[in-house]
């Protein structure tokens, strides 16, 4: 199947290049059949994550409320992503505009410049639900393939996720108690929660 997704070279990451953080990688084509499985790997495990963590959240909604629904993000999410390392030998994380949890989601350089990009790309009216970006790149630790898929905030999320007025006393008394630094706060649906990064290592 055709990878859709571009190779996009934003100026935040041209800067990164620049400044010797990252180094895009000009021998890829979107055509590589070895990037193309690795991106279609990539994209059915961001779908997988995102499909079983959307499940569990659900389910705890309906069992106990959006108090019980924060312990799937804050230990059922970190152990479906690391689960996902594991079996595949890759770093699957959660990153996101604000973090909750800045041990957890606080996306780095190259992540802060493809989330400036899914916003740039939103404003030109596309998509987060089928909004995603691949690129192969060299950093001190080696090269990889790094993918991420954008994670828009759905309405019912304003619960735990939106303005003071919007989360319950409950909610913020446990949101300040699990997570005293939070700023994952004042969104509103349809803006972008952040992305799913995948980063592969790529043998020389």
């Amino acid at each position: 199947m055709k990878i859709s997704t571009n190779i996009r070279r934003t100026a935040i990451v041209a800067a990164l290049a620049a400044a010797g953080a990252v180094t895009v990688s000009t021998a890829v084509a979107s055509g590589d059949a070895d990037i193309e499985a690795r991106v279609s790997a990539a994209q059915a495990a961001s779908s997988a994550f995102l499909k079983q963590l959307g499940g569990a959240m659900q389910r705890e909604m309906q069992a106990g409320g959006p108090v019980a629904a924060m312990k799937v993000c804050r230990d059922v999410a970190p152990d479906i992503t690391n689960d996902i390392s594991l079996e595949k030998g890759w770093k699957v994380t959660r990153v996101g505009t604000r973090v909750r949890n800045p041990m957890l989601g606080s996306p780095d350089a190259w992540e802060q410049g493809v989330l400036q990009d899914f916003e740039r790309r939103a404003a030109q009216g596309e998509k987060y639900d089928d909004m995603s970006h691949f690129e192969v790149v060299e950093e001190p630790a080696g090269k990889s393939l790094r993918y991420m898929k954008a994670i828009g905030l759905a309405p019912q999320c304003v619960i735990c996720h939106g303005s003071a007025g919007q989360i319950a006393e409950p909610v913020q008394a446990e949101l300040q108690t699990l997570y005293p630094h939070d700023r994952a706060v004042g969104y509103k649906p349809g803006d972008l929660r952040g992305a799913v990064s995948i980063k592969q290592p790529l043998d020389d």
